[in-house]
């Protein structure tokens, strides 16, 4: 038997439940502040849209226009949003229909509940992504500045806490100004991903009313429309984007917050936060906590929550409003959220201080330059590297237990642990080896692509400086663009507002 459709179609005459209006709606309303100026220009482009259509008459265009630059100018927290009255869409359905009465019902014509939300959240993600851009391109550029200030500043580079090669704080400052360049780039293109209007895409299929979506587009400043209207409504891909490279940006700094923790550490002291960056223990006085250092790596947890929390929201069916009710206020403080911990941790680079003498005090007591003493044995030797590496294992090994540093090993070491290991000796013993076990020199051999050799750090740090410049540059066009739009829109509102 075929089933027939429910009765009662239509909205519940009902009064929503206590429980709804302080699980969702007051959940909706929280977000309102962010998204209140948007609302309003969304307003606002939509009614001088319907009005060039002439599908609105002249006088409540007027008076909606009137209503809403007189809400513009009100600051979201004395607006009247109030979870007991709806979402803040129906928020604001209410307070205008209360001021100018029917002529408040024209704002739907064309457009359901979920558009305006839509393109106000646009609006104010694109103004977020941009001001991060110009965040990260201000932490490369200090990166870079740092870089090449410490370029031949000596260090032992490490991995898993262990000396690792001779090396340079400059160059090990660089790993990080090219992550954060890729992630600037990343968020250029989300960039272009947040700056193309959904508007007059109807609920899912578009609007008879809105046969031409440019009109809405150009009035807000989006330079392109999203293509298909049901993608336009509903599409949350790009915002996954824009939180993974924020999670990206903020965790890669993160790394960088703990390798400067444990420098700062007495047991290292390698480096120093400067002040203004730490806190005092208020028990222990000898104690300056890193404490920005703890802020960058607990937002970056907080940032991987909240991507993790977004995919699981997201993996719903099509065309459901819990795709993007949760975006409204996730996505945008997390970007704002990496936003301050990158202008946080530029503050903490720039004002870093590095003792160079306990880095290379530290450098010249460990073993670092074993790797090129391989080498060496294995060139001057005629040995494969394998052997040359055992050798100058068990060399270091030996010297190590003797109380003796990477710069006392002697020919005559490798060949004891030559004529243990192989059942000979090298014929080492005698050779002057202070060029190959000096870490400066080594250092300076490190001529490729990338290298620690000071030429190609400071080499590096000027591209470094030249690329963040240019995403600087790329950012406030952005938001140049962004505000005259904005400029132009409230002129044709006022324009026509006061008839």
């Amino acid at each position: 038997m075929q089933r027939s459709l429910r009765a009662a179609p239509g909205p519940s005459a009902a009064a929503p439940a206590p429980e709804l209006v302080e699980a969702g709606f007051a959940l909706e309303v929280a977000d309102a502040p962010l998204l209140h100026a948007g609302l309003n220009l969304a307003d606002m482009a939509h009614v001088l849209d319907l009005r060039s259509r002439a599908v609105l008459p002249e006088d409540a265009a007027r008076s909606l226009l009137r209503l809403l630059l007189q809400a513009h100018r009100t600051p979201a927290e004395e607006f009247g949003y109030d979870p007991a009255h709806g979402d803040p869409y129906n928020c604001r359905e209410r307070l205008f229909s209360e001021r100018i009465g029917d002529a408040a019902g024209w704002l739907h014509a064309g457009r359901p509940r979920r558009e305006a939300g839509r393109v106000a959240l646009r609006l104010l993600l694109r103004t977020l992504t941009a001001g991060l851009v110009a965040a990260t391109a201000g932490f490369a550029t200090a990166v870079a500045a740092r870089a090449e200030e410490h370029a031949e500043t000596l260090m032992p580079d490490q991995t898993y806490l262990q000396q690792a090669q001779p090396s340079t704080f400059g160059h090990y400052l660089l790993a990080f100004a090219y992550p954060a360049l890729r992630d600037g780039e990343r968020l250029l293109h989300g960039l272009d991903w947040v700056n193309r209007s959904p508007g007059g895409a109807g609920c899912v299929n578009g609007s008879r009313l809105l046969d031409d979506r440019t009109r809405v587009a150009d009035l807000l400043g989006f330079p392109d429309l999203i293509e298909h209207t049901r993608d336009a409504m509903w599409q949350t891909d790009g915002l996954v984007d824009l939180l993974a490279t924020a999670v990206s940006l903020v965790g890669s700094q993160s790394k960088l917050a703990e390798d400067l923790e444990i420098w700062d550490s007495q047991e290292f002291g390698f480096v120093d936060l400067a002040g203004p960056y730490t806190r005092a223990s208020v028990l222990m006085p000898q104690k300056r906590n890193p404490y920005a250092l703890a802020i960058a790596r607990g937002a970056t947890g907080v940032l991987i929550g909240r991507l993790s929390g977004f995919l699981a929201v997201v993996k719903s069916p099509s065309a459901r409003s819990d795709n993007l009710i949760f975006a409204y206020g996730e996505v945008p403080r997390a970007l704002e959220l990496a936003r301050k911990v990158t202008r946080l941790m530029t503050g903490v680079v720039a004002t870093l201080e590095v003792d160079a003498g306990r880095m290379r005090e530290v450098l010249l007591a460990g073993f670092s330059q074993a790797t090129d003493l391989a080498e060496f044995v294995m060139q001057a030797c005629e040995v494969d590297y394998r052997t040359a590496y055992l050798v100058v294992g068990r060399a270091a090994g030996d010297a190590g237990r003797q109380g003796l540093r990477g710069v006392d090993l002697t020919g005559e070491l490798l060949d004891q642990a030559a004529l243990a290991l192989l059942g000979r000796p090298l014929g080492l013993a005698g050779r002057d080896l202070t060029g190959i076990l000096d870490p400066e020199a080594i250092v300076r051999t490190r001529l490729a692509p990338g290298g620690a050799a000071p030429t190609v750090v400071r080499g590096m740090a000027a591209d470094c400086r030249q690329a963040a410049e240019r995403l600087h540059q790329q950012a406030e066009r952005h938001r140049l663009a962004f505000s005259q739009a904005e400029d132009d829109l409230l002129t044709q509102a006022r324009e026509v507002a006061r008839g």
